[in-house]
């Protein structure tokens, strides 16, 4: 699995959705300070919606600037029969009998990218399932909490 190609796909979609929401977030600072927008009584609130929205895209433009920045600056590290799970570790996981791929990141969370034919989720280490599988290698399986009851997660594959 070529763990350098996946950093670059992951970068890909963070700018892609970047450009998105730089686009978003310019759309609503124009509604916020466009004139039409002006309150014409104390009822009306388009204008400070406006702005909520423009304050609450702005924000996301940062993360996920910040979330391409250390996407950028990940090394891949290739990991052994004998590795524990880091980050930058690629896991194959058996939760339930279903597989699943997860690609864990220092940053950037919740994405979903296919990539050689599989479904791959970015999670860090510090999410519920993050948190179960760093330290262990393949072969083991990691308790992981979910509300008021534990799931069993085998670790078939580390990359």
């Amino acid at each position: 699995m070529n763990k350098a190609l996946l950093i670059k796909t992951l970068c890909e979609t963070v700018e892609s959705d970047l450009q998105v929401i730089k686009e978003a977030a310019l759309a609503a600072h124009k509604a916020a300070t466009d004139p039409e927008n002006k309150a014409e009584n104390a009822y009306d609130t388009r204008g400070l919606e406006a702005s909520y929205l423009a304050g609450a895209q702005a924000k996301r433009v940062a993360e996920l600037e910040e979330v391409l920045f250390y996407c950028r600056n990940t090394e891949p590290k290739e990991f052994g029969p004998a590795d524990t799970i880091a980050p930058s570790a690629l896991v194959e996981i058996d939760m339930s009998q279903k597989t699943s791929w997860v690609f864990i990141v220092v940053k950037g969370a919740g994405m979903n990218v296919s990539f050689e034919g599989r479904n791959i989720q970015t999670i860090t280490p510090t999410s519920p399932l993050g948190e179960g599988l760093m330290g262990l290698k393949k072969g083991d399986t990691a308790e992981i909490e979910q509300g008021n009851h534990t799931r069993e997660c085998k670790i078939v594959s580390v990359f």
